[in-house]
């Protein structure tokens, strides 16, 4: 691979609409480096924005000296600052000491040389100064521009997944993101970390935030994929990840879905799928899944075969509905990849878009006392509604004074 000239490098850079505020402000200011994965895909034609520097000396003033929209994390040493709707991570040069495999490290200050060797893959081990006299300059550690010309994942140093095991499941992240082949020597040693139960001396935490980045990569499946191939899926869990049949189901999940939905969710969802339901809730707390992520793949994972079943006998919209009850969109696009598409996509592309013009407080002034009586009337309009049996405020309210009517026996 031809490394571009420092004048192109920061060309390149000052191009990228994160880029050029960066510049503007680190120029002159030595011992400032970008990094990792936004130099990888500089060097590959492509326009990060994401972007990290690290710094040989105090990041924490580097980061007032870009904007005063700081927050300063000091146990690594690593602040972010925003600038003209811009994050930027920065990190202070160090080297990394492991007490324990899957510890947390310890760090303490250290050259550019150092600070490259710490990283996860050659790859990823490769800046550009931003300031001085070597700006635009690449500084690379050994192998990594070789690598990166291979389109090639290769580890540190031998110790790598075993200091950090979470980097395994960054090697599927890569793997699945870049389509990069896996050196010999580091799947092997991947292979060894997942034999040895090497997830098992990481946090579900951590595991938990490996997992859910995976999810959100732009081709979900794919990652998962990669997570299969390494045999880290069935390390988190026995019975969890996407097999092929699994796979084939996400990829049609994923295209009912609409804009709104969260893909990441229905990858994971359907990744849980084949865990005990008594261990669903459980494997999902050790991962630490927030609340309501963690109450929509639980359901997504739960009942997507009886809403499925249920749409597939539906036959009017209103059916459809009752179906759907409270589903997000997440379920029914699982739901509808299981074998209900039509009656799952008519429910996300139109019919959860049909809104009451009428309210409770219409059926209240219309007589009906408050309790449940008001629910029934709603659904009854919205059901009439659905069903194009009700247009407009006056029919809506003819048909939901009908229903609890009805209900209640006494023919209206």
């Amino acid at each position: 691979m031809q490394i571009p000239s420092p004048a192109e490098m920061l060309r390149r850079i000052g191009e990228l609409p994160a880029g050029a505020p960066l510049l503007e402000r680190l120029r002159g200011l030595a011992g400032v480096y970008l990094v990792g994965g936004a130099v990888r895909d500089l060097l590959m034609g492509g326009a990060p924005s994401d972007l990290d520097l690290v710094v040989e000396g105090d990041a924490v003033q580097v980061a007032k000296r870009i904007g005063q929209n700081l927050v300063v994390h000091d146990r690594f040493g690593t602040s972010t600052v925003q600038v003209d709707g811009f994050t930027y991570d920065l990190a202070r040069a160090r080297r990394e000491r492991y007490e324990h495999p899957g510890a947390l490290p310890d760090v303490e200050p250290a050259p550019l040389s150092e600070d490259l060797g710490r990283r996860d893959f050659t790859v990823n081990a490769i800046a550009i100064a931003l300031g001085g006299s070597d700006a635009g300059t690449v500084s690379a550690a050994p192998r990594a521009i070789e690598d990166l010309d291979a389109r090639r994942l290769r580890v540190m140093h031998d110790r790598s997944f075993i200091d950090d095991p979470t980097r395994l499941l960054r090697l599927a992240r890569y793997r699945s993101r870049l389509g990069f082949a896996v050196e010999p020597r580091t799947a092997e040693l991947a292979r060894q970390a997942v034999e040895d139960r090497g997830l098992g001396t990481v946090s579900g935490a951590r595991i938990g935030t490996e997992l859910r980045l995976l999810a959100r990569e732009p081709d979900p499946v794919a990652a998962f994929g990669a997570l299969r191939e390494l045999g880290l899926d069935t390390a988190i869990h026995p019975d969890f990840g996407l097999k092929e049949a699994d796979a084939d189901l996400a990829r049609r999940a994923l295209g009912l879905l609409p804009a709104d939905g969260r893909r990441d969710l229905v990858v994971l969802a359907l990744a849980a799928r084949g865990a005990p339901r008594s261990e669903l809730g459980p494997l999902l707390d050790r991962l630490a899944f927030s609340a309501g992520d963690r109450d929509v793949i639980l359901r997504a994972a739960i009942d997507a075969d009886s809403i499925a079943r249920a749409l597939a006998d539906a036959r009017r919209p209103s059916e459809i509905a009752a179906a759907v009850g409270a589903a997000g969109p997440e379920l029914v696009a699982i739901a509808g990849a299981l074998g209900a598409e039509q009656a799952a996509a008519e429910w996300l592309e139109r019919l959860r878009h049909v809104q009451l013009e009428i309210d409770g407080r219409d059926l209240l002034a219309a007589g009906i006392p408050e309790g449940p009586g008001i629910g029934l009337g709603l659904q009854a309009a919205l059901a009439a509604k659905l069903d194009g049996h009700a247009a407009g405020k006056e029919q809506e309210l003819q048909a939901a004074l009908q229903g609890p009517a009805e209900s209640r026996g006494d023919g209206g």
